[in-house]
C-alpha cells in the first residue's frame, strides 16, 4: 500500500484534475494505494470534489501546510507517502522511481518542478533561477515529496514551527537519516503566483523572508502571498497543466 497525501485550501478549481492525475500514476505503476485529501478550512466545494473523486478526507481547521502534511500522514495507511498538492501534477514515472530510490537506500527525496501555462518573462528568469540554486542544494519542492512511513515518523514530521520553508527542515531531517534523491522526471505545478502577482511583489515577498530568516516563517504576519487564498478562476491553466502532464509521461 503507498499513500498520496494532498492538502487542500480551496482548490476546488484544481483539485479533481490532480486526483485524476494520481488515480492514473498510482494505477500506471500497477501499486495498491490510497488518496487522502487534508482539508485545512476550505470555503468551497474542496472536501465534496475530494470524495467524488475517490479520495479519503481529512477535516481540519488550522491553515497550516505543515500542519494538514502531518494530519494526512497520520491518518495514512501506507507504506510510502508521497506528499503532492493540490495544484501539481505526477505521473508513474514518479511513483516507480521514488519506490526504486526507497529500495536503493534513499531515505527520501523530491521532483524538479515545471510550471504550467503561460507565465511572465520575469517568471521565467526567476523559475531558472530558483530551481538552479534550489535543486543544487539537493532540497526537496512542497509540491512533492516521498519518504518511508518509517522515515517520516523518524523525523517527526513536518515542523509545525514555519508556516513556510517546511519543506526544507523536512529534506535536512531525511538527510540526517539517509541519502536525498532529486527524480529526474520534473513535476508539473501551478504558475498561478507568477500569473497572479507583480514581480515587485514576488520579489519583495520573498527577499523579507530570506532577510527575516527562521523567525519570519513562524507566524502567517507578512506571508500572504502564500497564505491569502488567491486562486485563478479560469480552467484554462488546468486544462494546460494536466495536457503537460499527461506528455511528460
Amino acid at each position: 500500500m503507498i499513500s498520496f497525501i494532498v492538502p487542500a485550501y480551496n482548490e476546488e478549481m484544481e483539485l479533481a484534475a490532480t486526483i485524476a492525475a494520481i488515480h492514473e500514476a498510482a494505477e500506471g505503476a500497477n501499486q495498491d494505494y490510497e488518496i487522502i485529501v487534508v482539508d485545512d478550512a476550505s470555503t468551497d466545494a474542496t472536501a465534496d470534489i475530494a470524495r467524488q473523486t475517490g479520495a479519503q478526507v481529512i477535516s481540519i481547521n488550522r491553515r497550516h501546510i505543515a500542519a494538514a502534511r502531518n494530519a494526512g500522514g497520520r491518518g495514512a495507511r501506507g507504506d510510502v507517502l508521497y506528499f503532492v498538492d493540490a495544484d501539481t501534477r505526477i505521473n508513474a514515472r514518479h511513483v516507480i522511481d521514488a519506490i526504486d530510490a526507497l529500495k536503493n537506500g534513499y531515505a527520501g527525496g523530491s521532483a524538479r518542478v515545471l510550471v504550467d501555462g503561460d507565465i511572465p518573462r520575469w517568471g521565467r528568469i526567476f523559475m531558472k533561477g530558483f530551481c538552479a540554486i534550489y535543486f543544487g542544494l539537493n532540497l526537496g519542492a512542497g509540491a512533492f515529496l516521498f519518504s518511508t512511513r518509517e522515515n517520516f515518523e523518524r523525523c517527526g514530521g513536518f515542523d509545525e514551527q514555519y508556516f513556510i520553508g517546511e519543506e526544507i527542515y523536512f529534506s535536512f531531517a531525511l538527510r540526517r537519516l539517509g541519502r536525498f534523491k532529486i527524480l529526474g522526471e520534473p513535476i508539473v505545478t501551478s504558475g498561478r503566483k507568477l500569473r497572479m502577482y507583480s514581480g515587485r511583489h514576488v520579489f519583495l515577498r520573498t527577499m523579507s523572508i530570506l532577510l527575516g530568516g527562521p523567525n519570519a516563517a513562524r507566524s502567517r504576519k507578512k506571508l500572504g502571498l502564500w497564505y491569502d487564498g488567491k486562486r485563478e478562476t479560469s480552467p484554462v491553466a488546468v486544462a494546460t497543466r494536466t495536457h503537460r502532464a499527461a506528455r511528460s509521461k
